[in-house]
């Protein structure tokens, strides 16, 4: 007889009304799936029952298994100094970085690995960056040539998959588990992009193949440059519980501080911590510390990202040193924002207003309000509220609106010297708001910042490991 505790009760998931469905199967029929899903095949029904079930025996009982993902984090080789060294064949092997002037506060963009040897990396200023290597050659932006060397490599990655997550300029996710490519293969789907990019932009490409985006953003750097890297679905445990916990996405030099004061170094050490003993040290940001130092990262490549702040900045040559000054300086930003709202079509978003401001020390700070139009008088109020929080001399002013989710989405590419792009949109960093009393963590790791004397240069995404 069929058990009474499982007879009629709950069985029908997703995978078995889809089955179902596609049978057309009566309701009697449906009734008798039903027995079938919840007894063993051995059990004893009544007899009528037991001869309409036969032809039922063969349908599965449980659903298949969902197919292991793969995806492949590209990411192009110092893109910038790599498509000037691309154009004039004369700059390769000596020091060359792509950045602001040094006598205006300029910072380094990208440089090439022969400046890398000198100490120079990305955000470091450019006067700094002269000062370890006095024969650094340092050279403007070209920006629409790196969008057109972008536009390629993009059409490149979307020939194998139309499921590309663009980062930046030089970066992306492609998500090829359903690509037929390659025999499907994803390792060779990497090898051959990389081939392709190399052959017909004239930069070269390093990835990572592996379960995750997660796991497969850190295999991209494991061989840089011009290298690939890959993380089978049964390497990914070993591979993670070896990371230092800075490698985790979210995890800057605040959270890091924090995790090593716990004993915490590496993500088998943080393994050891209980779900909610990380919840109380950091908030909901340790849900996603638990899960990364295990692998886990379920999030899906999305070719239509959402956007989530527009905003514009600026670091000046020399310090504002009153409110006054600040306050006029203030009022451009916003025709400004003005106008990249306007451009964004995104005015019926708006949601809130912020002010952000870094002091002549370096130390930030961030004033925000409640707010659907961007109104000066509201963004000179916040201005005099963060300058009142140090009053001392202002190196980058910076105003910005935040956005109702699902409002804006991005398609495709984005200009890194105009609104921001969508991964670094996330607010400002999980150490800032793992601060926070309330327990509000972001995704995002300290935003890797460089502002460039013509405007606000962002380097989109978590920042990568030195290569």
């Amino acid at each position: 007889m069929v058990p009474a505790q499982r007879y009629g009760s709950t069985c029908f998931h997703q995978y078995t009304s889809e089955k179902i469905h596609a049978a057309s199967l009566d309701q009697t029929t449906v009734f008798l799936y039903s027995i079938r899903i919840l007894n063993p095949p051995d059990a004893l029904l009544p007899p009528v029952e037991a001869q309409l079930m036969k032809p039922l025996m063969a349908l599965p009982t449980e659903p298949p298994a969902s197919p292991v993902r793969k995806i492949i984090h590209c990411d192009c080789d110092c893109f910038y100094a790599s498509v000037e060294m691309r154009d004039n064949p004369s700059l390769r092997g000596r020091p060359l970085a792509v950045g602001g002037r040094p006598e205006q506060r300029g910072v380094v963009a990208t440089c090439n690995y022969e400046a890398r040897r000198f100490g120079v990396h990305s955000a470091m200023s450019s006067a700094l960056a002269l000062r370890k290597c006095p024969d650094l050659l340092i050279l403007p932006s070209a920006m629409e040539k790196y969008r057109i060397a972008s536009r390629q490599i993009m059409a490149i990655y979307r020939d194998y998959t139309p499921d590309v997550e663009p980062l930046s300029l030089d970066e992306a996710y492609l998500d090829v588990t359903h690509a037929d490519r390659c025999k499907g293969s994803a390792t060779l789907m990497a090898e051959e992009i990389r081939e392709r990019v190399r052959e017909t932009v004239g930069v070269t490409v390093s990835a990572g193949v592996a379960p995750s985006k997660f796991v497969a953003k850190i295999a991209s750097d494991w061989n840089k440059p011009d290298g690939l890297y890959v993380v089978r679905p049964s390497e990914v445990d070993a591979f993670v519980a070896a990371l230092p916990v800075r490698k985790i996405f979210g995890v800057g030099k605040v959270t890091a501080a924090k995790l090593d004061k716990l004993g915490v170094s590496t993500c088998a050490q943080l393994r050891e911590w209980p779900l909610v003993d990380l919840h109380r040290h950091f908030g909901v940001f340790g849900k996603r510390l638990y899960e990364l130092s295990r692998g886990i990262d379920e999030r899906p490549v999305c070719a239509h990202l959402e956007r989530k702040s527009i905003s514009v900045e600026t670091t000046y040559v020399t310090d504002l040193r009153t409110l006054d000054a600040c306050s006029n300086e203030l009022r451009s930003l916003a025709e400004q924002l003005d106008a990249r709202v306007a451009r964004a079509q995104a005015a019926a978003a708006v949601r809130k207003l912020f002010v952000k401001i870094r002091f002549a020390d370096f130390q930030r700070t961030t004033v925000e309000c409640v707010g659907t139009v961007t109104h000066l008088p509201t963004l000179l109020a916040l201005l005099e509220k963060g300058f009142a929080r140090r009053s001392k001399p202002v190196r980058l002013l910076g105003v910005g609106v935040r956005l109702e989710e699902d409002a804006v989405a991005t398609h495709g590419q984005f200009d890194l010297f105009d609104d921001e792009a969508v991964e670094e949109d996330v607010d400002e960093s999980a150490d800032d708001t793992a601060n926070q009393t309330a327990n509000e963590a972001g995704p995002a790791d300290e935003t890797l910042e460089s502002d460039m004397h013509a405007g606000s240069l962002r380097n989109i995404g978590d920042p990568p490991a030195p290569a």
